[in-house]
């Protein structure tokens, strides 16, 4: 969708092929780290988390065995507008295709894309079916496949090595006051990490990380019962009743979370984005924000563009994007996938003191705090940085 906008303010005619057009209900998807909101900024379409109820974040709250500490955006040098924003992921999905429709050039349908269209080597297009069960084709000097962590189309495009190294239980809890409002909530709980953060004026959503690939039942009970002896004693006090609130109401999701490193077969033709092409473990929220900035650059190197045709050369061309996506992508994915090792728990002594130390150093505030919290949120990802805290944090 945000690829369309951008193609279509550079005057060319895109079709977006969409499985379904109804509005999503996910429980991923919904944090938007402040460095993502910048990158909205440059699109234009800031005005995509206007009219869904979004709510702002200026940082984090994180808790340990009752104590517990606030970390804050760094964000004194930017307009006031700018912070991160929470929400339900359908109703920002929704702003964005009608964003997408109410341009002249677009051609928004609904179908399922069965096929890439290949000949000698280079992707000429599409194939899909909609609904009446018809099968059509779609051509264009370039496909961008953004199919989702799901993707049935990314063998062919690259090497998906898919690690699912834990899953997300969600829940709504209704008319919760969080300790620290407008801010997430990170709770080093047993075994791995509880989030908490506002997804409207009214709801907060949680997220209970479980390791591993297998989940208690849901429909035998055994979900209840983990949430409420395992977990909810682990929650702050303030928020207990809600939760346990929410587990009574049901309407529990599972999602199993999600890491691959990109790892590309530059293809003439086509190119991979989003979900489908690089995943990090959600804990710190940071998907949309690499996925907008891939987007920012990629939009800046198609736009002196006039002739997507010559398939090989745009290939060639578009290999720099690989190079100048890193610095922001590997800072965030890196960091993500990090942080949730450091912040499981595990009997192992020596990550036992390096999870301790790592919420002392956070706690200490000043640059502790705004260096780390800066890489998370987009704002300063440079992987220098990440490299001199983590051996802070292990000193």
């Amino acid at each position: 969708k945000l690829i369309t906008w951008c193609k279509l303010q550079d005057g060319r005619r895109v079709h977006v092929i969409e499985r379904d057009l109804t509005e999503p209900d996910r429980i991923v998807g919904e944090l938007l780290q402040p460095g993502g909101y910048l990158k909205l900024i440059e699109l234009g379409l800031e005005d995509c988390v206007e009219e869904i109820d979004a709510q702002k974040v200026f940082g984090y709250a994180l808790f340990k065995d009752g104590k517990h500490t606030r970390l804050s955006y760094p964000l004194e040098n930017f307009h006031s507008d700018v912070s991160g924003r929470s929400f339900h992921n359908g109703r920002f999905i929704q702003r964005m295709r009608e964003k997408a429709a109410s341009l002249p050039n677009v051609r928004l349908e609904q179908g399922t894309v069965t096929s890439l269209l290949e000949e000698k080597g280079t992707i000429r297009g599409v194939q899909y079916k909609i609904k009446d069960g018809r099968e059509l084709t779609a051509f264009a000097p370039l496909t961008i496949v953004c199919d989702g962590c799901f993707s049935n189309l990314r063998r062919s495009l690259c090497n998906p090595k898919v690690d699912v190294p834990s899953c997300f239980v969600g829940l709504v809890l209704e008319n919760c006051h969080l300790p620290y409002s407008n801010h997430g909530h990170v709770i080093l709980a047993d075994p791995s990490p509880i989030l908490f953060y506002p997804i409207s004026s009214t709801e907060v959503r949680c997220l209970v990380d479980i390791p591993g690939q297998k989940v208690p039942s849901i429909a035998n009970g055994e979900m209840t019962n983990y949430l409420k002896t395992i977990v909810a004693h682990q929650v702050p006090p303030e928020i207990y009743d809600s939760f346990v609130a929410a587990v009574d109401k049901g309407n529990i999701r599972t999602m199993p979370n999600r890491s691959m490193p990109a790892s590309p077969y530059p293809t003439p033709g086509a190119l991979l984005m989003g979900d489908a092409f690089n995943m990090r473990h959600p804990l710190t929220g940071g998907g949309m924000t690499v996925a907008l900035s891939d987007i920012v650059v990629l939009h800046d190197l198609l736009r002196p563009l006039r002739d997507l045709n010559d398939g090989p050369n745009l290939c060639k061309y578009l290999e720099s994007f690989y190079t100048l996506r890193k610095p922001v992508a590997s800072t965030i994915n890196t960091l993500a996938g990090a942080l949730y090792k450091v912040f499981s728990a595990s009997p192992d002594q020596a990550r036992k003191e390096m999870r301790q130390a790592c919420f002392d150093y956070l706690s200490l505030g000043g640059v502790f705090s705004t260096g780390p919290i800066s890489l998370l949120s987009g704002l300063n990802p440079r992987p220098l940085s990440l490299v001199m805290h983590f051996f802070a944090v292990a000193i």
